[in-house]
């Protein structure tokens, strides 16, 4: 059997932290803080809903971050 891949751990890090700013901000800041997905969305987008380790999601409203959540 092949060995189950391993994942990196995500940063130690508060995603309502990015709540509030600019988007672009947000996604600098967010990268900076070692998360090796960002993603952007604008309202009621639709998703996967399958979650992976290292990804933050941003709902953008208006240029700014509404919304953030892992995975």
């Amino acid at each position: 059997m092949a060995p189950l891949p391993t994942h990196s751990a995500e940063p130690d890090d508060s995603p309502d932290a990015y709540v509030g700013l600019p988007a672009d901000r947000a996604e600098r800041l967010a990268r900076e803080r070692g998360w090796s997905t960002v993603r952007a969305l604008p309202p009621g987008a639709i998703i996967t809903m399958e979650y992976l380790v290292g990804r933050l999601n941003f709902e953008v409203r208006n240029g700014s971050v509404a919304r953030s959540w892992k995975g």
